[in-house]
């Protein structure tokens, strides 16, 4: 058709595919023209094309077995309509079943499909793999899983993957896509292709792109990209197969077949050569030894003496046709009759199945309700045995452990990013300390809009208007290899408003010139660097280490003596947050310590001072800007700690000043009426509850005290109790958002107790968990997702 007709190879697909089936289940090539839905123009002319051509279905068509002969038909209902049309008149039919019941083997429930695999594999040897067939859905993660595992064993196997599964085939495919992507596509889309040409790139750029790396090894891939529609598809196959050192002969032969050898490669063919091989199943050259794999849904019988059946579940159950011309009744007679015949293929079935998986049962196939009488919901409910444990390698082999004379060198300090990952996953920090993670745009972005602050403090004079442009663009080639090229002039502006929103706070609040500070060492600076000036005010990006505390971290700004400021290019936190956040005795599914740690060690430095952490959001006033509006305080967050307990802090007769200006209508109207003396007396008369409920604080003895020696003091009117309510909300909202001296007292015995039992772990006494102190994990903050295995503690 492709080859006569001026249609595309979907439509013509779709075309052929319905004559095809309708002529199976009526019996002639145009009982299609019987379905007014299904006809067009494309399908009128393969009609008339089928009709030219010899093929078995015609035979099947026009002529019958001779009627002299003795014929018999064995199971006539699993026949179509196409080859009962060749029966002659007469005949006589044979049952393949008996009347005698098939005894159903118990259902070997595993617990992976890995360890199904192993024991298949196990029980199989060179010299037996001509007696052993293997059922599987092909679709399924069995058939790779027990295509590697015969591989490594150096068992002899076929009827497995076909021509468009092939590595290489897939591979190839893969490459010319590549090349069609245009100028976004990242190395982690393609690390495939990498390693099959023997490409090395370092994990830090898996999120680059591929036109923007500076790596001469990968100079021919993009120049091969950019001129993909100058070859042929026997050039690129030619280009592919010197890269991949592989000889593709059967991809030649099928190319020069479809006749497309020597057309460009365009797009639009690459969808067609892509969309024939998924629908058509190009034959493979087999070598017909050892093991044969069936597929669960072509199969009806397997001639091997021992059969072993993987999965057994819904998956194994047809999808009927969904057309017109389909006797869906017949159908799902033909279907279960071949599921009958096959679960009885060999005189040794062995039915492997899993019961659960991800914590969801496992369907069995649906054919299994009309075949057995009893009532399941799952294997567990048949007859079954549960294996538990993974059997031994087929080889023996098996990795072992030796001694290494080699001393654990202990964890002495840990960081606030370090802790807050070891609090959401233990094994994820593991992994975190041996796997390079790659290089990622936020990332990237936040540390040049550090670079740029701490150039800022230390040389206001040289930033200008210009200035910024070039800071700006400085930012977008540091970034451009991690970003989509379209989203370039997007970036521009943003980085521009937040380069002006931090010129902005740094000019409203200047910091000081540190004086009361020590020197501190300084790290590279790619925006110092850029303008050749060197960075040396000790108020910028100083680094801390204390052994004594156990922590170590990087302050990006020295506001002031009891003033620390960081750069955050997230989204605003309340302050609320971040103190729930940093919660130690109930850790949330979100830990972030880094207020807590900072200011924890910066008390060390200025013990019994009032001491502040600010987050400055250096981001989030970039929609503002663009519309003219937003103000540096909704950039801001501050925590605030206090050197003594909250009991102590909300006596104080500043709070209670603070209440009487800043406080709730009712909470300053009865403060009003009252002296200080009186408001502390209240403390001294029952215990103040340190809670975050305020219902529990005024419910206690201390709240119902307050309420009744305010009403005594000023009379028993609904705004004394009203009032009086509102105290105490604002007394549980200071320990909602702020931090207190018995906080940091406990936390430093909090990293004490981590860094113990880090450390037990790294030395091998225990393992490292999965979850953490809350539990499970939050796995949107993991970066090692692919190596925490579940179930696996």
């Amino acid at each position: 058709m492709i080859a006569n007709e001026d249609i595309s190879w979907k439509r013509c697909a779709y075309a052929v595919g319905n004559i095809l089936q309708c002529w199976e289940h009526q019996g002639t090539h145009d009982a299609i023209f019987e379905y007014d839905a299904y006809l067009d123009d494309a399908t009128e002319r393969a009609v008339e094309r089928i009709a030219e051509l010899e093929t078995a279905s015609m035979k099947l068509t026009n002529e019958t077995i001779d009627p002299d002969l003795d014929v018999v038909v064995v199971e006539p209902e699993m026949l179509t309509q196409l080859e009962q049309a060749y029966l002659p008149a007469a005949y006589d039919t044979v049952s393949l079943f008996t009347d005698r019941e098939f005894e159903l083997p118990a259902f070997r429930i595993h617990n992976s499909p890995t360890a199904i695999v192993e024991t298949v594999v196990n029980s199989i040897t060179e010299a037996n793999a001509e007696n052993v067939g293997i059922v599987l859905d092909q679709g399924s993660e069995y058939s790779p899983l027990i295509e590697s595992a015969l591989e490594a064993a150096d068992i002899p196997f076929f009827g497995g993957p076909g021509f468009i599964d092939r590595g290489e085939h897939r591979l190839f495919l893969h490459f010319l896509r590549t090349a069609h992507r245009g100028t976004d596509t990242r190395i982690s889309e393609i690390r495939s292709l990498l390693t099959a040409f023997d490409c090395a790139v370092a994990d830090r750029d898996s999120e680059k792109r591929l036109h923007e790396l500076d790596d001469g090894e990968l100079s021919w891939l993009i120049e091969f990209s950019h001129d993909i529609q100058q070859y042929t598809f026997s050039d690129a196959l030619s280009t592919f197969e010197n890269r991949a050192d592989e000889t593709l002969a059967g991809f030649q032969e099928e190319l020069e077949t479809l006749g497309i050898a020597d057309e460009s490669v365009t797009e639009a063919r690459l969808d067609e050569l892509s969309f024939y091989l998924q629908t058509y199943e190009v034959p493979v050259d087999r070598d017909n030894e050892g093991v044969l794999l069936a597929d669960a849904k072509s199969a009806s019988y397997v001639g091997r003496e021992v059969v072993f059946y993987l999965g057994l579940d819904e998956r194994w159950t047809h999808s009927a046709p969904r057309r017109p011309w389909v006797d869906q009744d017949a159908q799902f007679t033909r279907n279960i009759k071949s599921f009958q015949l096959l679960l009885q293929s060999g005189s040794q079935q062995h039915y492997l199945v899993q019961d659960s998986t991800g914590g969801a049962a496992v369907t069995p196939c649906l054919y299994f309700e009309e075949l057995l009488e009893e009532e399941y919901e799952s294997f567990s409910d048949l007859s079954s045995t549960t294996h538990h444990t993974h059997s031994e390698p087929h080889d023996g082999a098996v990795f072992d452990t030796e001694p290494v004379d080699v001393d654990s060198k202990p964890v002495e300090t840990i960081s606030k990013s370090s802790l807050n990952t070891y609090v959401n996953s233990p094994r994820d920090y593991y992994f975190s300390r041996i796997v390079d993670g790659p290089e990622k745009d936020y990332l990237t972005e936040g540390n040049l809009l550090h670079n740029f602050a701490e150039f800022y403090v230390n040389h206001p004079a040289v930033i200008d208007d210009a200035a910024l442009t070039k800071v700006v663009d400085l930012m977008l080639d540091e970034v451009r290899p991690l970003v989509r090229s379209v989203d370039e002039q997007t970036r521009r502006t943003e980085y521009r408003a937040s380069l002006e929103t931090i010129v902005s706070y740094l000019e409203e609040n200047p910091p000081p010139d540190g004086a009361f500070l020590t020197p501190a060492s300084k790290g590279e600076n790619t925006v110092a660097a850029h303008f050749g000036h060197d960075i040396d005010s000790p108020v910028t990006e100083r680094r801390f280490t204390d052994d004594s505390l156990g922590i170590n971290g990087m302050i990006d700004l020295v506001q002031s003596e009891t003033e620390l400021l960081d750069y955050k290019s997230g989204s605003e936190n309340s302050a609320n947050s971040i103190v729930k956040d940093a919660a130690i005795d109930e850790p949330t599914d979100e830990p972030d310590f880094q207020a807590l740690l900072y200011l924890t060690y910066w008390r060390s430095q200025t013990p019994a001072e009032q001491l502040s952490f600010t987050f400055f959001y250096v981001t989030e006033l970039v929609d503002d800007m663009i519309a003219g509006d937003g103000t540096l305080d909704d950039a801001l967050t501050t925590i605030t700690y206090y050197p003594e307990s909250l009991t102590e802090h909300v006596q104080t007769e500043s709070f209670f000043e603070y209440l009487r200006e800043e406080g709730a209508n009712k909470c300053q109207k009865i403060l009003s009426k009252i002296d200080y003396q009186t408001y502390a007396a209240v403390f001294d008369a029952a215990p103040l509850v340190e809670t975050t409920d305020s219902d529990e604080l005024i419910e206690s003895a201390f709240g119902q005290t307050m309420i009744k020696r305010l009403e005594s003091e000023i009379g028993e009117y609904k705004y004394v109790k009203t009032g009086s309510k509102q105290v105490m909300r604002e007394i549980a909202r200071q320990q909602k958002g702020a931090f207190f001296e018995p906080d940091f007292d406990a936390f430093e015995s909090f990293v004490e107790e981590r860094l113990t039992e880090l450390n037990r772990r790294r030395t091998g006494d225990e393992s490292f968990p999965i979850e953490g102190l809350a539990g499970e994990p939050n796995y949107r903050r993991v970066d090692n997702r692919d190596l925490l295995l579940e179930g696996d503690q």
